[in-house]
């Protein structure tokens, strides 16, 4: 990915992004569980304490796997094509388990018993972190708006608004990522971003709300939104 520096407020950059507490280590946004091998170059880096860091990651290794489980309708690891994921249901056979445990079939299909809980603090996560690189507006609040669905199963209409970036006439913080993209009508700028071609893309926007969405392995659509007090 091409990087753009961060010529905003500093200051918003002194703090996790996640919890507001200190920056004692660097995270990726997206995480690297949620992206193939190689890795792009460049990944988006924010700052994060210990605690958070690591508090995310087990939720992280469970919704890759489960984007595959669902993808290929299988917990079994050899009918994988992601080595990342085999290497994961190999090491831990609690989370295959698990994971077959909320597999059901019918038929017509296979469909599974998400812990959504687990899929939201992934999310939020992802969202807080887009929010502070790409728009220089850290967000510590509980959003107004989350939502994860499949992105296959939307309606044409749905699809389409879902596509669009939101339309305002805000613009995004000067000096953030986000404008510089749009007064160098960057690739990006008013588009979606694109982290990993079918792995991960996302987009961030400001208007009457801040709002991140995030699509991961071209089947989970997800929309988070903090409104402007």
């Amino acid at each position: 990915m091409k990087q753009i520096q961060n010529f905003g407020d500093q200051r918003q950059t002194w703090f996790c992004v996640y919890c507001g507490g200190p920056t004692e280590t660097r995270d990726h946004i997206p995480s690297k569980v949620l992206l193939d091998e190689p890795y792009p170059t460049n990944l988006p880096i924010v700052p994060a304490c210990q605690k958070c860091n690591a508090a995310f990651s087990l939720d992280e290794e469970y919704l890759a796997c489960l984007l595959d489980c669902v993808l290929t309708g299988s917990v079994d690891a050899d009918e994988y094509k992601r080595p990342k994921i085999n290497r994961i249901l190999n090491a831990k056979p609690a989370l295959v388990s698990k994971l077959f445990q909320a597999r059901q079939d019918a038929a017509v299909n296979t469909s599974f018993n998400v812990e959504m809980d687990r899929v939201r603090n992934v999310v939020l996560k992802l969202a807080r972190g887009h929010a502070a690189f790409e728009l220089n507006e850290p967000q510590l609040d509980e959003p107004s708006n989350i939502s994860f669905v499949p992105f296959p199963e939307m309606c044409l209409d749905v699809k389409v608004r879902f596509e669009a970036p939101p339309r305002s006439a805000i613009s995004p913080e000067v000096g953030s990522r986000a404008m510089y993209r749009l007064v160098l009508d960057e690739p990006g700028s008013s588009t979606w971003n694109i982290a990993q071609t079918g792995r991960y893309r996302y987009l961030a926007s400001v208007g009457s709300a801040i709002v991140i969405r995030i699509v991961m392995s071209e089947y989970l659509a997800c929309e988070v939104a903090w409104d402007y007090i």
